[in-house]
């Protein structure tokens, strides 16, 4: 069951549901889905989803997880968080993927993003959110600059895939980036 914590117009940000596990179980197996995420070398079995997916809805004051649900038919998409909250020096790091393809492009991420991070601001008072991603993700570096983050440098060559050594992107945004 969703309950919608934070609401946009195409999707919504809605506390994790155990009950999904199967579903995200199925997506983190998929290469096609991980190939940008850290998981794509792991194999994740139901169980072990379903722990993780209990920790993450128990909460912490470090992280928050949320998942994505798409407003017109109420159905999971995907996933974003805070991670490594550090309230006395007000940053976080963000993460987020969209598991279900028939999603990809269609500015679901970008909304839940934007969602998260106005969150981050006006309620958890955070100033600084970075995040991660490899340098081929260029569907995802075009969301995230459109949302307001900014490069700030690069990791070369600590991600090797596919045989080739790739950069790993940093970016970050401040609330005067993404209220502008």
């Amino acid at each position: 069951m969703y309950f919608k914590k934070l609401s946009g117009t195409k999707c919504y940000l809605s506390p994790i549901d155990v009950n999904d596990a199967e579903t995200y179980t199925r997506w983190l197996n998929d290469l096609e889905v991980t190939e940008n995420l850290t998981l794509a070398a792991a194999v994740i079995p139901l169980e072990g989803e379903r722990e993780l997916l209990q920790k993450l809805a128990a909460g912490s004051t470090t992280q928050q997880d949320y998942a994505i649900v798409n407003a017109e038919n109420d159905t999971l998409i995907g996933n974003a968080g805070l991670i490594n909250i550090n309230h006395l020096h007000r940053t976080a790091e963000a993460g987020i993927f969209i598991g279900d393809k028939s999603c990809w492009g269609k500015g679901f991420g970008t909304e839940a993003l934007s969602l998260l991070i106005d969150y981050a601001y006006k309620v958890l008072n955070l100033h600084n959110i970075f995040l991660k991603t490899y340098a081929f993700n260029k569907r995802a570096i075009r969301c995230y600059e459109k949302i307001g983050f900014k490069k700030i440098g690069e990791i070369r060559e600590a991600h090797v895939y596919g045989g080739k050594a790739h950069n790993i992107v940093l970016m970050d945004i401040l609330p005067a980036d993404f209220y502008r």
